[in-house]
């Protein structure tokens, strides 16, 4: 079994291999290569920024190469029974990894075995390597390394990610045979899977396009810390004096904004978009498309229009597995959030940014509305327990004072 690509500067490797030289992702535009970038005016020395490609071999080291028959050895020979999720490229599968002393307990991680047929199947797993190589954020899955190999049946390219245990957020909003997900963990959890968008956004020295922001991509660790995955749309966003990538359209249908499928213009508001459809899964527990309910609810964000969320009904939206148990205000805040993100307009969309600060405000209003609650009904069962009380006071009075008590001033007395 043999390499696939060429290969230059070392990485950790068990069989002494090296990790391959990425090269900017294939596509129509070239507007991320360093060559093209705007460069600076001889008055203003600043240096460029660097290229993806320039980024990855910084931390390439970071990633492990492994072989083909490792994980296949790690998954059982790809057992069915392993597999825990399947897309349009490929499965991912739970396997165990050995340390390579032998010194340490095995490692449970999560393999993406990527269908072998297909040139979209390799660019996705060149995204994931390149993106993934160099992020470095708590809200985002963590890959551990990779395979690409060829063989008899052809060329394997697997990913290996840590394990996420809870699965992903559409997994505990819609699946009825789940506990239903509190009020202040849904907010717990899109907070942090706003924080990982702001990151790509704001926090590299490059602006990363998401591309494929949803509920399912929303993966949650065993404490149900969120973390973003499935890195293999994403995209470098525009630079220098570009204001948009034009690539072909991809995605999930309910999620890519309308400009986007219009013209192929992508930009990070197109993530902003996408973070308002799920902003409306969290309140009403509703998928963005339901075939099975009537006409005029099967469309998520044409159903939620007849509730405003000024208006007296805007409490019908909300999912009722919730049973009141959430901060009414709070989650008016998340519904105006959720129609911002949701301006046709592009332009007038909030960055990310702005959005984690709603976000934590909505939370703030949450705990402390909670908290209030818990007070008043305290108060209420220290209350109750007084009064139950009170008739074996009132037994111990003479029949003459009980009679000139009403039922009143003996209940309050």
């Amino acid at each position: 079994m043999k390499c696939f690509f060429p290969f230059k500067d070392k990485s950790k490797s068990r069989q002494g291999n090296s990790a391959p030289e990425l090269k900017n992702k294939s596509g129509s535009n070239s507007d991320n290569s360093a060559a093209n970038r705007s460069t600076k005016s001889a008055g203003n020395p600043a240096p460029s920024p660097r290229s993806l490609p320039e980024m990855y071999r910084e931390k390439q080291h970071n990633l492990t190469v492994f072989s083909f028959s490792e994980l296949r050895h790690a998954t059982n020979d790809f057992n069915k029974l392993l597999k825990i999720g399947e897309g349009g490229f490929g499965s991912v599968y739970k396997g165990t990894i050995g340390p390579p002393n032998g010194h340490r307990d095995p490692t449970v991680v999560a393999i993406k075995k990527l269908n072998r047929h297909g040139l979209q199947g390799h660019k996705e797993w060149l995204a994931e390597v390149q993106f993934l190589g160099i992020v470095d954020h708590p809200n985002l899955v963590k890959l551990l390394g990779y395979c690409s190999a060829e063989g008899e049946r052809g060329i394997q390219r697997l990913l290996v990610y840590e394990y996420m245990p809870n699965r992903s957020l559409e997994d505990h909003l819609f699946h009825r045979t789940s506990a239903v997900l509190p009020w202040k963990k849904r907010l717990e959890i899109i907070l942090g899977a706003a924080q990982g968008l702001a990151y790509l956004h704001e926090g590299l020295e490059i602006q990363v396009i998401f591309r494929d922001f949803k509920s399912s991509n929303v993966l949650l660790d065993k404490d149900f810390k969120p973390k973003l995955s499935d890195f293999g749309l994403a995209r470098e966003g525009p630079v220098g004096d570009r204001t948009h990538v034009s690539t072909a359209v991809v995605g999930t249908y309910g999620y890519a904004a309308p400009e986007y499928v219009d013209t192929g213009h992508l930009t990070v508001k197109s993530d902003i978009y996408s973070f308002g459809v799920v902003l409306y899964e969290i309140l009403s527990g509703r998928r963005t498309l339901e075939r099975n309910r009537p006409t005029a609810e099967q469309k998520l964000l044409e159903w939620v229009k007849q509730y405003p969320v000024d208006s007296n009904r805007f409490s019908m939206i909300i999912d009722p597995r919730l049973r009141n148990q959430y901060s009414f205000s709070a989650a008016r805040k998340i519904a105006k959030l959720a129609d911002s993100c949701l301006i046709k307009n592009a332009k007038d969309r909030p960055t990310m940014g702005h959005v984690v600060e709603i976000l934590k405000q909505a939370l703030e209003e949450s705990e402390e509305a909670s908290s209030s609650a818990n007070r008043s009904s305290e108060a209420s069962s220290s209350k109750h327990a007084a009064l139950t009380k009170l008739p074996h006071r009132v037994g111990i009075t003479d029949n003459a004072s009980r009679a000139t008590q009403s039922p009143r001033q003996i209940c309050f007395s």
